[in-house]
Protein backbone atom coordinates (compact mmCIF):
# COMPACT_ATOMS: atom_id res chain seq x y z
CA UNK A 1 0.00 0.00 0.00
CA UNK A 2 1.36 3.49 -1.05
CA UNK A 3 1.29 6.44 1.20
CA UNK A 4 0.71 9.56 0.06
CA UNK A 5 -0.11 13.21 2.03
CA UNK A 6 -3.53 14.21 0.47
CA UNK A 7 -3.46 17.62 -0.89
CA UNK A 8 -6.66 19.28 -0.89
CA UNK A 9 -8.52 20.63 -3.92
CA UNK A 10 -10.70 24.23 -3.84
CA UNK A 11 -13.94 22.10 -4.62
CA UNK A 12 -13.31 20.01 -1.47
CA UNK A 13 -14.08 23.54 0.27
CA UNK A 14 -17.72 23.74 1.40
CA UNK A 15 -17.32 27.34 2.19
CA UNK A 16 -19.22 28.70 5.27
CA UNK A 17 -19.84 32.15 6.23
CA UNK A 18 -18.66 33.43 10.34
CA UNK A 19 -19.87 36.49 11.61
CA UNK A 20 -17.77 38.11 14.54
CA UNK A 21 -18.37 41.56 16.36
CA UNK A 22 -16.15 43.42 17.10
CA UNK A 23 -17.27 45.18 20.40
CA UNK A 24 -14.48 45.63 22.49
CA UNK A 25 -12.08 43.21 20.86
CA UNK A 26 -8.19 44.17 20.61
CA UNK A 27 -7.89 44.56 16.93
CA UNK A 28 -4.28 42.67 16.62
CA UNK A 29 -6.38 39.77 18.47
CA UNK A 30 -9.30 40.10 16.20
CA UNK A 31 -7.34 40.12 12.54
CA UNK A 32 -5.27 36.56 13.87
CA UNK A 33 -8.10 34.65 14.70
CA UNK A 34 -10.37 36.49 10.94
CA UNK A 35 -7.32 35.52 8.82
CA UNK A 36 -6.74 32.10 10.47
CA UNK A 37 -10.72 31.69 9.53
CA UNK A 38 -10.09 33.40 5.95
CA UNK A 39 -6.97 31.31 5.60
CA UNK A 40 -8.76 27.92 6.60
CA UNK A 41 -6.34 26.73 9.10
CA UNK A 42 -8.94 25.70 11.30
CA UNK A 43 -9.85 23.20 9.24
CA UNK A 44 -8.55 19.50 8.75
CA UNK A 45 -8.04 19.61 4.83
CA UNK A 46 -5.81 22.92 5.48
CA UNK A 47 -3.37 23.32 2.29
CA UNK A 48 -1.49 26.04 2.10
CA UNK A 49 -1.53 27.47 -1.75
CA UNK A 50 -5.30 26.85 -1.83
CA UNK A 51 -8.20 28.77 -0.81
CA UNK A 52 -9.69 26.53 2.09
CA UNK A 53 -10.76 29.34 4.22
CA UNK A 54 -14.44 30.12 4.73
CA UNK A 55 -16.22 33.81 4.63
CA UNK A 56 -16.16 36.58 7.34
CA UNK A 57 -17.98 39.27 8.15
CA UNK A 58 -17.15 41.52 11.02
CA UNK A 59 -19.62 44.33 12.36
CA UNK A 60 -19.41 47.03 14.92
CA UNK A 61 -15.73 47.70 13.56
CA UNK A 62 -16.54 51.31 15.03
CA UNK A 63 -15.99 49.72 18.49
CA UNK A 64 -12.84 47.95 18.53
CA UNK A 65 -10.16 49.00 20.75
CA UNK A 66 -6.31 49.39 20.54
CA UNK A 67 -4.12 49.02 23.12
CA UNK A 68 -1.57 51.60 24.34
CA UNK A 69 -0.82 54.82 22.44
CA UNK A 70 -1.36 53.33 19.43
CA UNK A 71 -4.40 55.85 18.32
CA UNK A 72 -1.94 59.21 18.29
CA UNK A 73 1.17 56.55 17.26
CA UNK A 74 0.49 53.94 15.10
CA UNK A 75 0.42 55.78 11.17
CA UNK A 76 -0.33 54.20 8.17
CA UNK A 77 1.02 55.45 4.86
CA UNK A 78 -0.20 55.77 1.01
CA UNK A 79 1.68 57.27 -2.24
CA UNK A 80 -0.23 58.76 -5.36
CA UNK A 81 2.57 57.27 -7.26
CA UNK A 82 3.49 61.22 -8.01
CA UNK A 83 6.50 63.09 -6.69
CA UNK A 84 5.36 64.50 -3.06
CA UNK A 85 2.51 62.00 -2.83
CA UNK A 86 2.98 60.58 0.35
CA UNK A 87 0.15 60.48 2.60
CA UNK A 88 -0.44 59.29 6.53
CA UNK A 89 -2.72 58.88 8.41
CA UNK A 90 -2.73 58.33 12.42
CA UNK A 91 -4.98 55.73 13.18
CA UNK A 92 -6.99 57.84 15.72
CA UNK A 93 -8.02 59.64 12.67
CA UNK A 94 -8.36 56.84 10.74
CA UNK A 95 -10.75 54.95 13.46
CA UNK A 96 -13.02 58.56 13.21
CA UNK A 97 -13.26 58.51 9.24
CA UNK A 98 -13.34 54.83 8.41
CA UNK A 99 -12.87 52.29 10.86
CA UNK A 100 -13.56 49.81 8.82
CA UNK A 101 -10.39 49.83 6.76
CA UNK A 102 -8.19 49.73 10.27
CA UNK A 103 -9.31 46.54 10.16
CA UNK A 104 -8.91 45.34 6.86
CA UNK A 105 -5.21 46.77 6.72
CA UNK A 106 -4.66 44.28 10.35
CA UNK A 107 -6.12 41.28 8.46
CA UNK A 108 -4.42 41.96 5.04
CA UNK A 109 -1.04 42.35 6.87
CA UNK A 110 -1.24 38.64 8.12
CA UNK A 111 -2.45 37.51 4.95
CA UNK A 112 -0.09 35.85 2.40
CA UNK A 113 1.30 39.19 -0.01
CA UNK A 114 0.33 37.11 -3.24
CA UNK A 115 -3.05 36.58 -5.88
CA UNK A 116 -4.03 34.09 -2.62
CA UNK A 117 -3.91 36.52 -0.24
CA UNK A 118 -5.65 38.92 -2.46
CA UNK A 119 -8.57 36.12 -3.58
CA UNK A 120 -8.68 35.32 0.34
CA UNK A 121 -9.31 38.99 1.48
CA UNK A 122 -12.15 39.47 -1.08
CA UNK A 123 -14.10 37.16 1.10
CA UNK A 124 -13.97 39.12 4.09
CA UNK A 125 -16.91 41.62 4.82
CA UNK A 126 -16.63 44.61 7.58
CA UNK A 127 -19.71 46.88 8.65
CA UNK A 128 -18.86 49.85 10.84
CA UNK A 129 -22.46 49.38 12.69
CA UNK A 130 -24.65 46.30 13.76
CA UNK A 131 -26.48 45.87 10.38
CA UNK A 132 -25.58 43.89 7.89
CA UNK A 133 -26.89 42.53 4.10
CA UNK A 134 -25.57 39.08 4.36
CA UNK A 135 -28.81 37.12 5.89
CA UNK A 136 -29.18 34.67 3.00
CA UNK A 137 -25.32 33.37 4.04
CA UNK A 138 -27.05 32.01 7.50
CA UNK A 139 -23.91 33.32 9.22
CA UNK A 140 -22.26 31.09 11.98
CA UNK A 141 -21.02 33.07 15.33
CA UNK A 142 -17.90 32.79 15.71
CA UNK A 143 -16.46 33.64 19.32
CA UNK A 144 -12.85 35.80 20.25
CA UNK A 145 -12.03 34.17 23.55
Amino acid sequence: MQKYTYSAKAADNKGKWWIVDAEGAVLGRLATRVASRLRGKDSPLYTPHVDMGDGVIVINAEKVVLTGRKLQQKTYYRHSGYIGGLKEITAGKLMEKRPQDLVRFAVRGMLPKNSLGRKLLRKLRIYRGKDHPHVAQQPGVMKLS
